[in-house]
Order: structure tokens, then sequence, then C-alpha cells
């Protein structure tokens, strides 16, 4: 039989039951992974919503009997010099770490020099560096600038060890801006500064964002430098949240209270910054192809 004849027999198709029962199955597993996966959030927050009898005595899934918000003040009362903490050690961890990882980024994607792989390829092993080897060292390091116990300390360490991701994140960016502009500008007399701050900046504004959420998502979550380095004043709160726990008796309600608000200002991030981030990932997929 020649090909032509083949191609011409026709192809054999399921009945339309069977793909109904096809999207039944896909949709009923879907549903099954949904739910499965949303559980534990559920039960956070039905537990946050009872009392502190109830817990002890009702099924941490269920719905309250009686839903009372003392959690949620408790939790409030033991978290909040701790958040204004976290927000202050956030931001300014990563606007410096983003700082100063744009910097190395535009340096080498637009100007070679001595060495500029092997930096880059320092960098990048910089990023798989765990922290827990470098522990005593930054704490001695912490003390002598007597910056222990004190929130520019986290914020110096967070920009400092945020630097290598955000460079290497970054750099395939800046890479993508046409290098006719930073000759032009240059011919009209910007310096490196200028061409910076006046043409790759503004071009990558997307990039920025999403290097922006992504270490405010890390470091709003970290909690090895904030334990070693933040002693008592400089308390984040994510380590006032792990001392909810207590030493005698362990308050649910108040604990799953906490985490839901300790988790709310990175979902609202989320929410608002969202459609950013879709952005840039999407940009750096076709960037990669």
């Amino acid at each position: 039989m020649s090909e032509m004849a083949i191609n011409r027999q026709p192809q054999k198709r399921h009945p339309r039951w069977a793909l109904h029962l096809l999207h039944v199955v896909y949709y009923l597993v879907m549903i099954a992974f949904i739910v499965f996966y949303m559980l534990p959030f559920w039960g956070t927050l039905t537990t946050s919503l009872k009392g502190a009898s109830e817990v002890m005595t009702s099924n941490p899934v269920a719905w309250p009997e009686q839903v009372t918000f003392e959690g949620y003040i408790d939790a409030f009362e033991s978290l909040s010099i701790p958040l204004v903490n976290s927000v202050i050690i956030t931001i300014g961890g990563s606007l410096g770490s983003l700082f100063l990882g744009s910097v190395c980024a535009y340096a080498l994607s637009k100007y070679k020099f001595a060495c500029s792989n092997l930096f880059f390829i320092l960098l990048v092993a910089a990023t798989y560096l765990p922290y827990q080897a470098i522990l005593i060292p930054l704490l001695q390091t912490i003390n002598m600038l007597g910056l222990y116990d004190n929130v520019l300390g986290l914020i110096l360490v967070h920009s400092v060890f945020g630097m290598p991701m955000c460079t290497v994140m970054m750099r395939g960016y800046y890479a993508d801006v046409p290098d006719a502009l930073i000759h032009q500008a240059m011919i009209d007399g910007n310096g490196p500064w200028q061409i910076y701050a006046r043409i790759v900046l503004p071009n990558t504004k997307i990039a920025t964002i999403t290097v922006f959420v992504f270490q405010c998502t890390s470091i709003w979550n970290e909690m090895l430098f904030a334990l070693v380095l933040g002693g008592y004043d400089a308390k984040p709160a994510t380590i006032a949240l792990n001392e909810l726990a207590g030493t005698m008796a362990a308050e649910f309600n108040v604990q799953m209270a906490g985490s839901i608000i300790l988790a709310l200002p990175v979902l609202l991030l989320y929410i608002f910054m969202g459609k950013y981030l879709i952005r840039g990932y999407m940009a750096g997929a076709v960037t990669a192809t």
C-alpha cells in the first residue's frame, strides 16, 4: 500500500462519551490535588479562629463553633515590634542587594575587563555557598563593626549575600539592552553612571521588579542570619513566631494566627506584583531560547 493511500485512511476517533469521561476524570484529579494542597492552609485558618479550649477538643480542619480573634490579638502583641524590624530589614536588604547586583550585572554585561569571566564564575559559585560555612567569621566581623543585635547589621549581611544572586539574575536582562544605545550615549558624552541610570535601568524595569520581589520573599522568610545576628532588639518576625511555641504549653491558635500574619505581607506582594513577575519570567524564558 502506498504512502498516499495510508494517509487517506480515516483516523480512528474516540467516541464523544469517552472524551467527556476523560475530562471528568481530569477535573476530579485536579480538584483532589487542590484540596490536598490547600488542606494545611485551611487547618491553619480554622485553628487561628478558635479559642484556646476549642483548639484542644476539636478537629483541626473543622470550622470553629464560635469564631474568635483572640489568637490574632495575642499574636500581634508579640509580633508587632519584630514585624517592624522585618519590614526594615527586608526593604533595606532588598534595595541594597538589588543595587549592588544591578551595578555588577551592568559592568559584567556591557564592559569587558581583565578576568571578567572569572569574576562572574566566582559570583555564580557564591550563590551555592552554604551560609553555615561562614557563620563564625561573619559573627566575628559583625561584632567587630558593632552591628550585632542591630537592624543595620542584618541589612548589610542581606545586601552582601544577596548580591551574587541578583547579579546572576540581572546579567541576562542587561545583556539584551542594545549595545548601540550604550555607544550612542557615550558619543553624547554620558559616563558609565549616567548610562546606567538613564538607559539601562529604564529599559529593564521588569527585571528590577522581579529581582526585588524575589529578594523580599527570601529575606522576609530567612531565619539563620536572624537567629545568629539578630539578638533581642533586632529580632525579626520569623524568630518571634518561633518563640510563640512556648515552653510549658503550646497555644496553637496563637501560633497559627501568627503564621497567617507573617505570611500576609508576602501574599499581598505577590498579588499586586504578580503580573510583573509573570512578565519577567516570560522575558527570561524568551531570552533563554
